[in-house]
């Protein structure tokens, strides 16, 4: 374990929507597990976002499929991510960056919150395998019957279908879905 300079161990949290989990969010999973001694998984709420899963169903379905990692913990937060972050004696957000798209957008977000809640931000470059899945997508091929298997751990195969066979098509926009 790596202990902070003031003995403490060194905490990450890797905030996001997680609507639903995917393999490519398990791959930053993983890495980072590697880096920090503990690493908290915040299944956040983004006003701006609906979801197709509930808050406790997101962390559910993540418990399940992080187990294999004892220093990783999930929960749910609201709010300012820097301020969980502080709560929760953070030393860093950890963040997955798939594409320059995702890199001009994390950039404000890290900026922001390293000069106004004061908490750095750890950026680790997906796969290449990884670097074009996105939930968003995942939902999009679901619905319309695609294979998702090898995008998403085969517990969220199930229940994503399940889910999506409950909502009405016309509520499958992913444009309104994250």
């Amino acid at each position: 374990m790596r202990a902070a300079m003031d003995g403490e161990p060194k905490a990450a949290i890797f905030p996001g929507t997680f609507d639903p989990v995917t393999n490519g969010h398990l791959d930053v999973i993983e890495r980072g597990a590697r880096l920090f001694d503990r690493l908290i998984v915040a299944v956040g709420e983004n006003p701006e976002k609906s979801t197709l899963f509930t808050s406790g169903e997101r962390v559910e379905m993540i418990r399940e499929v992080v187990a294999r990692w004892p220093n990783v913990q999930v929960e749910s937060f609201n709010g300012l991510t820097f301020e969980h972050a502080r709560q929760r004696r953070a030393t860093a957000i950890l963040r997955g960056i798939r594409s320059t798209i995702d890199l001009s957008h994390e950039l404000r977000a890290a900026y922001t919150n390293r000069t106004v809640g004061g908490i750095e931000t750890v950026f680790i470059l997906t796969t290449e395998d990884h670097a074009m899945i996105s939930s968003t997508l995942i939902k999009q091929v679901a619905a319309m019957g695609g294979d998702i298997t090898k995008l998403v751990p085969p517990s969220i195969v199930e229940r994503l279908k399940k889910r999506l066979a409950q909502v009405p098509a016309a509520q499958h926009n992913p444009d309104q879905l994250e």
